[in-house]
């Protein structure tokens, strides 16, 4: 059927009058912001359809591949038996930022998928191939480093030959998007997977390493010489792009500016909200701007405040012992060990708040737990592509559990970076339901995990490594701002402004709680907004009277930090004065320089991470257990009812 006028439905089902023409922004009639939700048809009879047609009454057909769902609001047609192909997207949901999903099925034959490299007008985001000359030199290793990292998730799944397929990768900014998984070639053998195939991808490379900028050119063809060659090997592979990539990056000038507020909302009496930093905030503590952190609690006013305010000051403790440690370290450090590390930490905070439930005796809903997003933005020291050695590293690793939030804006586009652990992901992952039909059961929104609310060896926290390659504002929220998606709906009002120097960070932070207080009065909120700039225009230091956002510049790295004065127990605040020394070196037979390397960080890290769980948990088991006055002295700082959950004096 030809459709004859273009109409979009409003997703308000309240609405009496839903129906909007095609480029409106909100609905006429009741205000609520229009969704487009352009879609990726795929099929054998897709070719058959004509742009202009409407199938399903609800399809506009834009082109044979691109559809435009014009009743977004509506469930779309899923079967109840799965096919093979549809599973395979079901299973890498942990990875939607790279992967599509899929939507639902038209025409018996063809499955819709959503979450696709298609921007907001309805075009395709360009193939790495077009995209590729006019990238600089840390973009274009960025984005193979990407596809290294897809490898191994998609050849689990006999589906890493969408990687071969140069028009199926899609680039949205720094970010390597697929348009479809190719599921014409399914390789069984492991050895298969990580030797011949890997062959192939290094042929896939060949021709876009021949055009690569100077700088990395020259490492990057001899990378792929090892990747063609039979003695493929896919971890001296990764390590060598990672050396490549942060060495690219560090080339690049980084400042970070950051500002963070949290507030109660409208219509609540208590705010279980915690977040890192604020504008109380000693401007000289040595986290800043490097470290950032929105926890939301939950188990009531009663214990959900205490929650979220220990995973802060427990963690802040053990990142400033982390950071210092690497800072000191020459070697770059692994990704795979930094995101352990990270995760360990995430177990003793689990730990820690789950051991004062049991000593509460609180089951079940009672149970005080916290969701968490952080970011943490490492002082590796990076030896550059030009030859010097730099304190810029450009890495930065996030940090999630339940559903707070992280965004990433720049000028032209909005990215989601977590994914939330709730019930409806839960159904998705695990390949049972579509995202769409698990959204429909009443408990799609609860959580299936936080800190606190079991023992931390069930603790599943999702941490990924991101290069700051581009200027941007890293927003953490709870899910007060979050829900009903209005971080996807208004945030060109706020980020684009900031990056254009026509608001301040403070300022924007004020209008985003703003915002969350108008629209989604039901929660507390917390926002804090992360600026990044690597562009070399000039940067006008900040004054002493912006204290609670700090610059720091790459010359400015090289200053020794101030220890700010700690208000936790003796016992913690030992374990910031740890001297955490390489083990000396062992006699050894000789082995190839990188995983020398590679033995002698998990030794360190090995120590380093016996010593943070051996000495944080002390240390924080003795401020809530052996020295109970310190912690009653931050509980004291709470409403009356939330410090009856403090644990009583011994």
């Amino acid at each position: 059927m030809i459709s004859t006028q273009q109409i979009i439905y409003c997703t308000n089902s309240s609405c009496t009058q839903p129906i909007n023409s095609v480029g409106d922004s909100v609905c006429a009639s009741c205000q609520t912001p229009l969704v487009y939700r352009y879609l990726w048809a795929t099929g054998s009879s897709v070719a058959e359809i004509q742009p202009g047609e409407k199938v399903a009454n609800r399809y506009e057909v834009i082109t044979p591949n691109i559809w435009l769902d014009t009743q977004p609001g509506l469930l779309p047609d899923i079967p109840e038996e799965l096919p093979r192909e549809i599973v395979s997207y079901l299973r890498l949901y942990q990875h939607r930022l790279h992967i599509p999903q899929a939507y639902g099925i038209a025409h018996d034959d063809i499955v819709l998928l959503e979450n696709v490299p298609i921007d907001e007008t309805g075009n395709l985001y360009p193939a790495i191939t077009d995209a590729w000359d006019q990238a600089n030199p840390v973009r274009q290793v960025n984005w193979l480093w990407q596809i290294l990292q897809l490898w191994i998730p998609l050849s689990e799944l006999g589906v890493a030959g969408s990687l071969l397929i140069p028009d199926n990768l899609r680039v949205q900014g720094w970010c390597v998007r697929l348009l479809e998984l190719d599921q014409t070639r399914h390789s069984h053998s492991l050895e298969t997977r990580h030797g011949a195939s890997l062959q192939q991808l290094g042929e896939c490379w060949q021709p876009w390493v021949a055009t690569a900028k100077k700088p990395v050119g020259q490492e990057l063809n001899n990378i792929v010489q090892q990747m063609r060659s039979e003695e493929a090997n896919l971890e001296s592979i990764a390590s060598q792009l990672n050396a490549l990539l942060l060495s690219s990056a560090a080339d690049l000038p980084l400042t970070l500016k950051v500002a963070g507020a949290t507030e109660t909302g409208p219509q609540q009496t208590q705010n279980e909200d915690t977040c890192y930093p604020t504008n109380t905030n000693d401007p000289d503590d040595p986290l800043l701007p490097r470290v950032s952190i929105v926890c939301d609690g939950i188990g009531g006013h009663e214990g959900g405040e205490v929650a979220s305010l220990l995973a802060v000051q427990s963690l802040k403790l053990q990142l400033r012992a982390l950071l210092t440690e690497v800072k000191e370290q020459a070697d770059i450090l692994p990704p795979d060990l930094i995101q352990k590390q990270l995760e360990a930490s995430l177990r003793i905070v689990n730990n820690v708040i789950c051991n004062c439930n049991d000593e509460q005796k609180r089951e079940g809903t009672q149970r005080m737990g916290t969701t968490l997003v952080m970011a943490v933005q490492l002082p590796q020291s990076i030896q550059t592509a030009l030859g010097f050695q730099s304190l810029n590293a450009h890495e930065l690793y996030l940090a999630s559990v339940g559903d707070s939030r992280a965004y990433w804006m720049t000028r032209n586009y909005c990215q989601l970076l977590t994914i939330d652990d709730d019930v409806a992901g839960r159904e998705v992952r695990y390949g049972r339901s579509l995202y769409r039909k698990a959204l429909q059961r009443p408990d799609a929104t609860a959580l299936t995990q936080a800190l606190g609310t079991k023992e931390g060896e069930f603790l599943r926290p999702l941490v990924q490594r991101f290069i700051l390659e581009e200027d941007g504002i890293l927003l953490l929220c709870s899910d007060g701002l979050s829900d009903n998606d209005w971080v996807e709906h208004s945030w060109r009002d706020y980020a684009i402004p900031v990056l254009q120097g026509t608001l301040s960070l403070e300022d924007a932070v004020s209008q985003w709680i703003g915002l969350a207080n108008q629209k989604n009065t039901h929660d507390n909120t917390s926002v804090v907004l992360i600026y990044c700039r690597v562009s070399r225009d000039p940067i006008v230091p900040m004054t002493s009277a912006l204290a609670p956002v700090e610059i720091i510049e790459a010359e400015q790295e090289e200053q020794e930090e101030q220890e700010p004065q700690s208000e936790l127990a003796a016992s913690s605040q030992a374990l910031l004065e740890l001297d955490v020394s390489e083990p000396p070196a062992q006699t050894a037979t000789k082995t190839p320089a990188k995983p020398q390397g590679r033995r002698k960080w998990w030794v360190l890290f090995g120590g380093l991470l016996a010593l943070l769980v051996g000495g944080t948990s002390l240390g924080l088991v003795a401020w809530w257990r052996l020295s109970p006055e310190t912690f009653q002295q931050t509980c004291g700082q709470l409403p009356e009812k939330v410090q009856q959950v403090c644990p009583p004096q011994k």
